[in-house]
């Protein structure tokens, strides 16, 4: 039914043609198909232009999605470099903080320093001005007895013991006493017991 159909519209459409072409005239004919020609010529050179504009367009298009692309690697480039600076900048930051504190430590340290040497320094004038007094009049002292018991100490001997010699009117006597092993008043009685008495 439906083949019917398309087959009776051809008829009309062809009928319709042949009516067409036996009533017009060869001028008709020949203007139509001028027309017809360059109704054609004008569609290939639309088809021709739309061509080199979808050339262009594509050309666009992929220098625009390279660019992107370009653009993208570029990004992360950059990313990474940032992440890099701010890795740097966070271990440097962290080394000031540690030379910071260091700077302080010592400068405590220095601070400590300078008044152990003031401290010194005071103990030492002190030391001076005891030495100028004391020690000579504690050679004068030790040269008295001297003269008045006759005994040389000897200062480099062992300790715990006392050691030196007795210069009598007749012979030296040595003098060698373990100190660990007497007391004190042993010791003391036994040094008296050199001294002559006599004027």
């Amino acid at each position: 039914m439906a083949q019917a159909h398309k087959f009776q519209d051809l008829e009309e459409t062809g009928e319709a043609l042949v009516a067409f072409i036996t009533s017009s005239r060869p001028e008709s004919l020949m203007r139509a198909r001028r027309e017809q020609q360059a109704l054609l010529d004008q569609q290939g050179e639309t088809k021709s232009i739309v061509a080199h504009i979808l050339r262009d367009v594509s050309r666009v298009e992929e220098g625009a999605g390279q660019m992107l692309l370009d653009m993208e690697v570029e990004k992360k480039k950059m990313e990474v470099e940032l992440q890099n600076v701010e890795e740097k900048l966070k271990q440097n930051n962290a080394r000031n903080q540690m030379t910071d504190s260091e700077l302080q430590f010592l400068q405590g340290e220095l601070e400590s320093l300078r008044e152990n040497e003031l401290q010194l320094s005071a103990l030492q004038s002190e030391v001076d001005e005891d030495t100028t007094e004391v020690i000579p009049s504690a050679v004068h002292v030790a040269q008295l007895y001297h003269v008045i018991t006759k005994m040389q100490w000897e200062y480099d001997s062992a300790p715990g013991r006392l050691t030196g010699v007795h210069y009598g009117a007749d012979l030296a006597t040595p003098i060698n006493i373990d100190l660990s092993t007497r007391r004190r008043t042993e010791v003391s009685d036994q040094l008296w017991s050199f001294i002559s008495t006599e004027w």
